[in-house]
């Protein structure tokens, strides 16, 4: 089995050890917790902070080191899971209702079950596209239309080429072999994201010398990462806070922000990584 395969096989495990877990009362920090630790039990390393984005939080929340926040009852949670082998990466994700949203979870789920059937070698990302924004409003709702799929690479999630939720008019066509990751995100807002608070999820920028002592221990931990991001609660050190202050002022680190639906609509999303040509990598054997 190559990392490819591998990496899409666990991330497609882990993904379902998570759902299970996720429940009205539970602890969002020890949740992320044990789907964390399963991962590496497994074979396999975080290819990002595990996100479980709840109601209007469209992606990037993850818990915050010492984190008390507790999943509730209403809360519709967009787990997503990423797991790298040698830096090749599975990506997926899932919408757990706990609430009264059934019908909202079925539009992004069924939206990517159709997308994932048209993909092959030559086809226009607008397609993609148009069969997402399709199956959603369907079902009543609409796509969030700056959030996307997206190409992946070795040790890089977003690399380059967007896998749109809507028909954007792009006529890139897909290559053979090429891993894309598909995710659609309904809504029954006005479709769009908007940027919130900071996640406390950071990536690499740009590796450069810095004075600063602590500054360039943490540094040296972050490398390690290999450009992927990475959750502050997963650096241990005293000096945390001011060695991150300093990297990201010096435009070291970028942390990515919250992404909030502009209406505060609520969202739910699903996702798979496809291997054109081959077909779904995130699935269980």
């Amino acid at each position: 089995m190559d990392d490819w395969s591998k990496a899409g096989r666990i991330a497609a495990e882990v993904l379902e050890y998570g759902k299970k877990l996720i429940k009205i009362d539970e602890s969002v920090l020890s949740i992320i917790e044990k789907i964390e630790s399963k991962t590496k039990s497994l074979g396999g390393e975080p290819a990002f902070p595990i996100n479980v984005s709840t109601n209007h939080i469209a992606a990037h929340y993850t818990a915050y080191k010492d984190d008390k926040t507790i999943f509730k009852e209403g809360d519709l949670v967009k787990l997503d899971v990423g797991v790298h082998i040698n830096g090749a990466i599975g990506d997926n994700a899932v919408t757990i209702d706990l609430g009264e949203n059934k019908l909202l979870v079925e539009a992004s789920k069924e939206a990517l079950d159709e997308a994932v059937k048209i993909v092959k070698e030559g086809l226009e990302v607008r397609e993609i596209g148009r069969v997402i924004q399709s199956k959603i409003q369907e079902h009543g709702f609409a796509p969030v239309i700056n959030l996307s799929g997206h190409r992946m690479d070795i040790f890089n999630v977003h690399a380059g080429l967007t896998i749109p939720n809507y028909d954007n008019g792009d006529k890139t066509k897909l290559e053979k072999d090429m891993i894309i990751a598909i995710e659609p995100f309904a809504t029954n807002g006005e479709g769009k994201v908007i940027e919130g608070k900071g996640s406390d999820i950071f990536k690499l920028l740009n590796k450069k010398p810095v004075r600063n002592e602590y500054a360039r221990k943490i540094l040296k931990i972050i490398e390690k990462y290999q450009g992927l991001p990475f959750a502050k609660r997963w650096i241990d050190s005293p000096m945390k806070d001011l060695a991150f202050n300093i990297l990201e002022r010096e435009k070291i680190i970028h942390q990515y922000p919250q992404l909030i639906e502009s209406s505060r609509g609520l969202v739910s999303q699903a996702e798979h990584t496809v291997m054109v040509g081959k077909g779904i990598l995130t699935k269980k054997e």
